[in-house]
């Protein structure tokens, strides 16, 4: 969704033929993804009926897990941090950092969360707002208070420590044990040994985490893309259609392929760093030209509001009235991020060398965290202040024409706004190229046979997996509906839930036997 100098971190491939493709994996994820694609194709109404009953299902009998998993994972997170393990410097005592804090959060802030946080911040809290969760009335002042602090709550500290558990338990291995292989089951070293990359369950575990980025990504993109074409056709005064929801898919592939050419440095980096700067430009104009003070105060009430609630959100199961708030957002949520892990968890592990587990661990709930609630406290509390003012009636623009038609009119809105709309355009455009990048990457890793610290998967291995990614969404598309997007995204976590069981076990066994050997 990157060791000592950047040169180090390019790939030197082996002088003949380069990293070898684990064929029997390369082989398994492409007929799993041919498999997902021709019935959405052929029967794409028939597909939308049985993808909202499987989803309802699933959530219904298995939702608990996922919240289990988001709560144990802050909890780990709390005590490794805490502990002795967190001195423990990746890659050697004398390591330093590859990167500068700026360029490393960057980085990790747009693999973690692409153009998808363009999309939700503006507009997530309308439909709490509509239909707020612990029995609020509806359009209410405790329906706004809810609003404006589930977004957040969201894609805040629970989204974060599940991105970071993954990397630890992918980077400790991989840098301190020196495990030659960049993959989710390195993360289960301790439990698999030397060459259990190999064995049945090793190759079970990277394919469960390759389904789970392949869900993840595709409905991800499949979000995305129809978002940048709505701003798009609001900037040029067209129609949106799935023809060019299509053009920005093929568009983003591009994008992402200069990048892998160009290498980390000057590709991915670079990218992140553009990025960052743009989206941070684009929200502090919305800041200044949008109803200042009311953003503060509001983004004020909704911090002191979140830590109040924080515990009853985590637990809150909605077990006797089952309005289906809890399946429908937040296990949604933890999947989608469930689903990204292992992906977050190795790019941030390629450029994490130098870093020791505690600065890992908080630096990548602290900057991911503060950078998603700046989006969803500016962006989402100027469309709050539009509602309330009746200068743009966003409920009904929402319930019409759905999400992405409401995020370019929200930003259609401000002053100057066919430039605001071109930024957005552009912003997402690279936070899609940076995702997909690190997306696949992983794929391009997971299914090359052997990989050490020193080498990267080929460019053209890398640019392949990128097609493949975004085949996906555009059958997502074509069936159309959030709902096709949530399946895709928990049939993809289902897996994974058990593998980020079995990181945390085989980390505290690796820290623990390291700490014996010393």
């Amino acid at each position: 969704m990157e060791p000592p100098k950047i040169d180090h971190l390019e790939i030197r491939s082996k002088p003949a033929t380069g990293p070898v493709i684990d064929r029997v994996m390369f082989t398994v994820v492409l007929v799993v993804v041919t498999a997902s694609c021709v019935p959405l194709g052929i029967m794409p109404e028939r597909a939308a009926a049985f993808v909202s009953d499987l989803y309802d299902g699933i959530t219904h009998n298995f939702g608990i897990l996922y919240q289990w998993c988001a709560i144990g994972t802050i909890v780990f997170l709390i005590w490794l941090a805490t502990s002795r393990f967190g001195q423990v410097r990746l890659g050697g005592a004398d390591e330093r950092p590859d990167f500068s804090t700026f360029s490393w959060a960057g980085m990790l802030f747009c693999a973690g969360t692409g153009a998808s946080l363009l999309t939700w911040g503006g507009v997530e809290w309308i439909s709490y707002y509509n239909s707020p969760p612990f029995g609020a009335k509806p359009r209410s002042i405790e329906a706004i208070e809810w609003a404006t602090a589930y977004g957040p709550f969201h894609w805040g500290v629970t989204a974060w420590s599940l991105y970071a558990l993954a990397t630890v338990a992918i980077a400790y291995p991989f840098y301190v044990q020196r495990v030659p292989h960049l993959c989710a089951s390195t993360s289960w070293h301790a439990i698999l040994g030397a060459q259990g990359h190999r064995s049945f369950v090793g190759r079970a575990v990277n394919l469960a985490a390759m389904l789970g980025l392949l869900g993840g990504a595709g409905s991800s993109l499949g979000l995305i893309a129809p978002m940048i074409a709505a701003v798009t056709a609001e900037l040029f005064g067209i129609e949106s259609s799935f023809a060019l929801e299509t053009g920005v898919v093929v568009l983003c592939i591009g994008l992402f392929g200069i990048s892998v050419y160009l290498g980390l440095e000057r590709g991915i980096k670079r990218l992140s760093n553009i990025n960052v700067a743009l989206a941070l430009l684009f929200i502090a104009y919305i800041l200044l030209v949008g109803p200042t003070l009311f953003i503060l105060k509001t983004a004020t009430d909704t911090v002191g509001f979140m830590a109040q609630n924080f515990v009853r959100m985590m637990t809150w199961t909605d077990a006797v009235e089952s309005r289906g708030f809890v399946e429908a957002w937040t296990i949604f949520y933890w999947a989608w991020w469930i689903a990204f892990a292992p992906v977050i968890g190795i790019f941030v592990t390629r450029i994490s060398r130098g870093r020791t587990i505690r600065q890992v661990i908080v630096s990548m709930i602290f900057f991911g965290t503060l950078g998603c609630w700046i989006f969803y406290f500016v962006m989402g509390n100027y469309a709050l202040y539009l509602e309330l003012e009746n200068m743009l009636p966003l409920s009904e623009i929402l319930a019409e024409s759905g999400m992405n038609v409401a995020t370019a009119q929200i930003v259609a809105s401000l002053p100057y706004g066919a430039l605001a709309l071109a930024v957005l355009a552009v912003v997402s455009s690279i936070s899609v190229a940076t995702t997909y990048d690190s997306a696949s990457y992983t794929l391009a890793a997971t299914v090359t046979a052997e990989l050490g610290p020193n080498q990267n998967p080929t460019r053209e291995h890398r640019l392949f997996w990128a097609v493949v990614i975004g085949v996906l969404p555009i059958f997502m598309m074509l069936v159309g509906g959030l709902q096709v997007i949530r399946l895709g995204v928990l049939i993809g976590s289902f897996p994974v839930l058990f593998i980020g069981v079995g990181m945390a076990i085989s980390l505290v066994r690796s820290l623990n036997e390291s700490a014996e050997t010393r």
